[in-house]
């Protein structure tokens, strides 16, 4: 590299160390590249020593910070005030908007720890998360179009979105005149007073004009000051800026000391470089600090070295203009940075301009030193590279900082959480994570954090795929830390604080705590309770050592690991309502089925209580519920008998509840529409009789059970259940497995013959008592025995109230005491199915479940009316009143009946219908009664004013419109032309039945417009209303009818196997198996299953491959989409345009390889005939400057001297 005359090399020296005894303190070098010194100040040396002390990163303190102030890494308390010498006050512009803002006098000398602190503590401005500090012309200039729109749209909407300041100058003329601009159209536009953009004005008092406003201004008192809307000035002088909301306005120096603003800007942003925020999650970050510079002149260069002397990185908007182009067009050329050059480039930029030699030769030099920074300049030309936002190239020029300085993985930390906080996963793919750097698990746990809190998904997918371990991540207390996390606002923060506040031990505590809820993963256990109930039974919760105290709950150790992270975190999210994080949460764990189920059950519940948001959840509960759906189809198409087993395996991860139970509590009817369930419920409503088996032959043996002993009903065979240690190794066979996943009872169907007659008695006797037991156990034969009882049931019952039904003292007869009887064994088995069941929960949570069902409730009134009417039969008095009773009962007990015709696929969905249509009866009669009602009164005043007689008042104010509905009209009571009272006994002339026909015609009216609304528009309403029910229940009659069906299977399957009124030896049965802790969980086995461990982690692990399956084939469906293959074009052809911009940069590099090899061919040439013999000595570039008065010029000369040799293309 040629090196100028007298002047410096471009590569710096070494950074010098310096010790106690050189600058009073040791140089501590920060980690982030901008916040430490690296090299020596090239800055003529008039700079005071304070303010080389202050240019060291955070390795001292300024005297005013040790006096009162806070160190960079601890700052300011906000109770602090800067001093009193300080004049402060409030500015107030004239014009339209009377716009106001905030200004401080300072002088240069100011430390800068004072002023961070009165624009935090006073001004009460919010930290900032990203300091942007605008460098550029101070004077007018013509902007273009597409700079317009990066400070417009780039640079105000990238400080809005990542709450950066913006440091510019505060005068209105130049670049901040645009920006300016674009900060007040940004503010106009707004409707958030949170989403201000914070723009400070940072200018010396000796250019503001009216400067005698300012030094005449009262602390409590605004100043009024005129706005110039010309932007011109007078002169150097120019007025402040009134789109500015913050101004700091600093005192001049003396002259000979240099530039006081520009030096205290320095000052500022370094030590705003040094604090630290909690932008964007848990950890803190220091603040990073970026110059942009755009158009510029020569004097920027200055100010451009000094920063990357201070490591601050530089944003250089290439086309913008002025030195910005310079720049451009040299810093990537360092070998073309001669004054020659730098001349050539000056005057084309600047063509109005005249410059000395010695400012060509001094600004040369401050570009050599730029230059010898790559690392921090970043250049970007967004006329040519349009397609990125501006936050983006900001975010990579921080990136780019950073790469520089180390490779480890924790000197990336800041710059990672800066790019999950700016949600930009696409920096952080070809930045951070292209393999320059080896992440590990423990550097990525607090930036997985803040992703989770501010629900970054592709963020999360991103750390799991490069080797964050959720595993390791996730204990305890950092889940209780997610959910304390919850946004004030939403439901599940409601429900916690509920829940907190109902667990309180102190209920005298005087009002809320201060700060946020402190929410424990006890109350969130209980919440989930109310939500799933038994599916999340003791999570998150310690049971006692003991085995008696098992139900004692212990404290929750916070350090200890999840047991089940990715659970957790589905959890986490479904309750937060976030999709896409809680979709991607559910593929990477395990139990897909009951997870998507779970989650299901959650919306639900959720909808509910939050109506506002009830399409929105409603909708995020269909998409798991095909998540399921989809799952399970997945594992029935791989292995019909693992996903029978999938339905009633106890899931260890919730609580060993079943996928069936989950589907039942989630009302996910699609789910058991599937075939697979559906051929499961086929499965366990015949037993272990063969599918096909007709109906008449079941009815044929249910009433002569000696033709068991025949083959006229198959059954199936059963392998006997192994669980020994040399069967559970053998579990890659097939058959043992199949034996293991079909037991108990439900294998391959296979007809076994029966044995013939001349075996054994003892085996043909156990042979008969299987089949007996097959028989009368499977479903489908209690169901058609409660069917037969039913029926015999009503016959009695019809028959006593109809033939023997005698007053006492003649009665009760035989058959009605047996109908007594009878119905006291209905009331045992609507006990057993309330309250005798394997739900472990108290007796008032087992009524509501029992009442719940709409049958029950018809069953509890038919026994109620049963025992009113019983016991008014039995006394004489009333006899009569017991018999209407129990008429009205029979009726009941007739429409129960209803039920058992929801097995039928044609008849099923027709229940559905006529319920529904019973909901728009109800509403129907609402409109009805509203106009019945107003008819009845009115007809009753005209026709009949003096009749108060009170059962006359309602039977013709309610019944007699009710009758005229359907054609019942009497004309002779109504029409003038047919009243004849003398021609009625009961309508005698003066007598108050005779009616009042003043104003016959008017009733005939009301009439005529009573039967036009009844008879036509709401009739017609009812009929729409039917028609609407019956086609929305028609078009889904299947689902219905198969979601309808499993309740009934699972009904019967549970039921004991004798009908009523025989149910009462089954009954004693159950008594007895109790008392002597007998197990009898044969036909709950069919619903509830615990696989052997070896088997049980086999079917989750298959589970687990099915998932995989079923994602692929929903990813190569997505791939497929004409939405999907847009988007994939879309981004091929951004690819090739990035791949263009390469070539284009290509072309630079070999250009400049080429304007390199010239230069080269030259210089070697130079040399050749310098060693020739009598050559000509000849003088490399500047390597003996020379005075320009050598060359022939004076003093005043701008004349450069003669210019060596160079390359065309220089």
């Amino acid at each position: 590299m040629v090196a100028l005359a007298g002047g410096r090399s471009t590569q710096g020296p070494p950074i010098p160390v310096l010790g106690q005894g050189e600058c009073g303190l040791g140089v501590q070098e920060s980690r982030r590249p901008w916040l430490s010194l690296s090299g020596v100040s090239r800055t003529p040396p008039t700079k005071a020593p304070a303010e080389v002390a202050t240019g060291v990163s955070g390795a001292r303190k300024d005297p005013r910070q040790e006096a009162g102030g806070a160190g960079p890494s601890s700052p300011r308390d906000v109770g602090d005030r800067p001093g009193p010498g300080l004049c402060r006050g409030e500015i107030e512009f004239g014009g339209c908007g009377k716009k106001r803002g905030k200004f401080v006098k300072v002088p240069s000398s100011l430390a800068p720890s004072e002023l961070f602190d009165l624009l935090i503590a006073e001004w009460h401005l919010p930290a900032p998360n990203l300091v942007v500090s605008l460098v550029g012309m101070e004077r007018p200039f013509p902007m273009k179009s597409w700079l317009r729109d990066v400070l417009r749209q780039g640079l105000v909407k990238a400080a809005q979105s990542t709450g950066a300041w913006i440091l510019t100058s505060a005068l209105r003329v130049g670049l901040s005149r645009h920006v300016g601009q674009a900060v007040r159209d940004h503010s106009l536009a707004s409707t958030s007073t949170k989403a201000r953009v914070v723009a400070i004005g940072i200018a010396s008092l000796d250019r503001v004009l009216h400067r005698r406003l300012l030094d005449d201004a009262q602390e409590h008192s605004p100043v009024h000051y005129p706005t110039d809307d010309s932007g011109g000035g007078r002169g150097p002088l120019c007025t402040l800026d009134n789109n500015h909301s913050h101004f700091i306005l600093v005192e001049p120096d003396a002259p000979g000391n240099g530039d006081g603003p520009t030096e205290l800007w320095l000052r500022l942003e370094k030590y705003i470089s040094e604090q630290r925020t909690g932008y964007g999650g848990t950890g803190s970050i220091e603040i990073p600090v970026l110059c942009l510079l755009v158009n510029g002149e020569p004097s920027t260069l200055e100010r451009i070295s000094r920063a990357v002397e201070h490591a601050a990185p530089w944003l250089i908007l290439a086309g913008s203009g002025g030195i910005a182009d310079v720049l451009a067009a040299l810093v990537n050329q360092p070998h073309l940075l001669v004054p020659q050059v730098a001349e050539k480039q000056l005057k084309e930029k600047f063509p109005s301009e005249h410059f000395t030699w010695e400012d060509i030769l001094h600004w040369t030099e401050l570009l050599q030193n730029i230059s010898s920074h790559p690392h921090l300049l970043t250049i970007h030309d967004f006329e040519q590279e349009g397609s990125e936002e501006l936050d983006t190239v900001i975010l990579k020029a921080l990136v780019k900082a950073c790469k520089s300085h180390s490779q480890e993985a924790q000197d990336y930390l800041d710059e990672l959480k800066l790019a999950v906080a700016w949600d930009r996963v696409d920096i952080a793919k070809s930045e951070l994570f292209n393999g320059d750097v080896e992440w590990k698990s423990c550097d990525l746990e607090e930036a997985m954090m803040d992703a989770l809190v501010s629900n970054k998904p592709e963020f999360v997918r991103l750390f799991v795929d490069h080797g964050a371990d959720v595993a390791d991540f996730l204990t305890y207390e950092r889940l209780q830390q997610l959910y304390r996390a919850v946004p004030p606002k939403s439901l599940l923060f409601t429900l916690l604080q509920r829940k907190l506040e109902e667990g309180r031990l102190a209920p005298h505590t005087r009002g809320p705590p201060a700060g946020p809820p402190a929410f424990s993963l006890h109350e969130v256990s209980r919440v989930l309770k109310d939500f799933l109930h038994d599916a999340c039974r003791g999570l998150y919760q310690e049971k006692g050592p003991a085995r008696r105290l098992f139900g004692q709950k212990w404290p929750l150790d916070l350090n200890q690991k999840s047991e089940n992270p990715w659970r957790d975190l589905f959890l986490w999210a479904v309750l937060q309502n976030r999709h896409e994080m809680a979709t991607y949460f559910w593929a990477m764990g395990q139990e897909g089925v009951a997870a998507a189920l779970a989650a299901c059950k959650i919306l639900r519940e959720m909808c509910h209580l939050e109506a506002e948001a009830e399409a929105d959840r409603t909708a995020r509960g269909a998409t798991y519920e095909q998540l399921a759906l989809g799952l399970f189809s997945e594992c029935y198409s791989n292995s019909e008998d693992r996903a029978f087993a999938l339905l009633v395996r106890r899931n260890r991860a919730w609580s060993r509840t079943t996928c069936l139970h989950l589907a039942t509590e989630a009302d996910t009817k699609a789910f058991f529409a599937h075939e697979g369930v559906q051929a499961f419920l086929t499965k366990l409503w015949w037993g272990d009789m063969a599918s096909g088996t007709p109906i008449l032959w079941l009815l044929a043996t249910f009433l002569c059970p000696a033709l068991l002993c025949t083959n006229l009903i198959a059954f199936s065979e059963d392998s006997p259940l192994r669980t020994g240690q040399e069967d559970l190794q053998e579990l890659d066979s097939l058959d043992t497995e199949k034996s293991m996943l079909c037991s108990p009872g439900s294998g391959v169907e296979e007809p076994v013959k029966a044995p013939r007659a001349q075996g054994s008695r003892g085996p043909r006797a156990a042979f008969l008592l299987t089949r007996w037991r097959k028989f009368w156990g499977a479903p489908v034969t209690v169901f058609l025995g409660n069917v037969i009882m039913y029926f015999a049931f009503l016959f009695l019952f019809t028959y006593v109230l109809l033939v023997d039904f005698q007053p006492p003292p003649r009665g009760p007869s035989g058959a009605e005491v047996t109908l007594y009887f009878w119905v006291f064994t209905l009331v045992l088995e609507e006990i057993r199915q309330g309250y005798f069941t394997d739900e472990d929960t108290h007796l008032m949570k087992k009524f509501t479940l029992y009442v719940e069902d709409n049958w029950n409730k018809c069953d509890m009134v038919a026994i109620s009316l049963f025992i009113v009417g019983v016991t008014c039969r039995m006394l004489p008095a009333v006899f009569e009143a017991g018999r209407t009773v129990l008429a009205i009962d029979f009726m009941v007990f007739t429409l129960r009946l209803i039920h058992i015709f929801a097995i039928h696929k044609q008849l099923g969905p027709k229940i559905i219908i006529v319920e529904r249509m019973m909901k728009d009866v109800f509403f129907f009669l609402f409109f009805l009664s509203v106009w019945l009602v107003a008819y009845g009164v009115a007809t009753q005043a005209l026709l009949h004013p003096h009749d108060g007689r009170l059962e006359w008042v309602f039977r013709r104010v309610l019944y007699r419109p009710y009758l005229q509905i359907f054609g019942q009209i009497p004309l002779d009571e109504i029409d003038e032309a047919r009243v004849n009272c003398s021609m009625h006994p009961l309508l005698l002339e003066g007598s108050p039945s005779c009616p009042n026909l003043y104003a016959n015609w008017l009733v005939i009216l009301l009439l005529v417009t009573f039967l036009l609304v009844t008879n036509v528009l709401l009739m017609n309403l009812l009929i729409a209303m039917f028609s609407y029910t019956f086609q929305v229940v028609q078009g889904n009659a299947d689902t219905f009818w198969r979601f309808q069906r499993y309740h009934l299977i699972v009904e019967y399957q549970e039921r004991p196997a004798l009908a009523p009124p025989f149910i009462l030896l089954s009954h004693l049965s159950l008594v007895l198996q109790r008392v002597f802790q007998k197990e009898a969980g044969q036909k709950r086995a069919r619903l509830e299953r615990d696989l052997p461990e070896p088997l049980d982690q086999k079917m989750v692990t298959w589970e687990a491959v099915q998932k995989e399956s079923y994602l692929s084939k929903l990813e190569k469906r997505k791939r497929d989409s004409q939405e999907e293959v847009l988007r994939r074009t879309a981004h091929r052809v951004d690819v090739t345009a990035k791949h263009l911009g390469g070539l284009r940069e290509q072309e630079k590099r070999i250009r400049a390889l080429e304007s390199q090899v010239n230069y080269c061919t030259v210089l070697l040439s130079s040399m050749a005939d310098r060693l020739a013999p009598g050559g000509n000595s000849w003088n490399f570039g500047i390597g003996n400057r020379q005075t320009p008065a050598e060359h022939g010029g004076g003093p005043g000369s701008r004349e450069p001297p003669e210019a060596d040799p160079l390359p065309s293309d220089a």
